[in-house]
């Protein structure tokens, strides 16, 4: 998961710049996106996800004794571990862009809370998308566990990483 992991909290440092939306509105008069989700955000948030996630396959490939793990097996039914990477990381960043078009719809400003939904649409956007790219990869690496312990964990992960970004002042709001 940490490819998906860092790409939005990337989005955010390295982001700012011209709005994917174009600044653009709907015919509900509202934003289509907002200003928060921007093209240097979104690239450097992949480029994150990629690096991370490439430097993990290549920490385990390299050194399986120290890390004590394997790699999950990526045998000829499977697609390349590169592809997954890459899904998991832009999925990611979909998933977050993709609530964001439905809060703007709702009427909700840039930043305001939507509780469970700001924690998870990223989670869901990286799973849907590794799931397209090798559904029998994802069904035989996510199990219900590991899917039960993401969705555990990871609301008190953003909780922390965000109140860190809010301290540093990347965040305008500590959730």
């Amino acid at each position: 998961m940490l490819p998906a992991y860092v790409t939005n909290p990337c989005a955010a440092v390295f982001g700012g710049g011209r709005p994917i939306d174009g600044g653009r509105y709907l015919s509900d008069g509202r934003r289509i996106l907002g200003n928060g989700k921007t093209f240097r955000g979104f690239f450097a948030g992949l480029v994150c996800g990629l690096v991370i996630g490439y430097g993990q396959v290549w920490s385990v490939q390299s050194n399986p004794v120290l890390f004590g793990a394997e790699l999950p097996s990526f045998g000829s039914a499977y697609v390349d571990p590169m592809i997954m990477i890459f899904a998991m990381a832009f999925g990611s960043l979909f998933g977050d862009m993709f609530m964001s078009f439905f809060k703007r719809r709702l009427g909700l400003k840039r930043g305001a809370p939507l509780p469970v939904v700001d924690q998870l649409d990223f989670v869901m956007g990286a799973w849907v998308f590794t799931y397209l790219a090798a559904p029998p990869w994802f069904v035989a690496n996510f199990t219900f566990s590991i899917i039960l312990v993401v969705l555990l964990v990871t609301p008190l992960l953003h909780l922390f990483t965000n109140v860190i970004g809010y301290f540093l002042g990347i965040k305008k709001e500590p959730w």
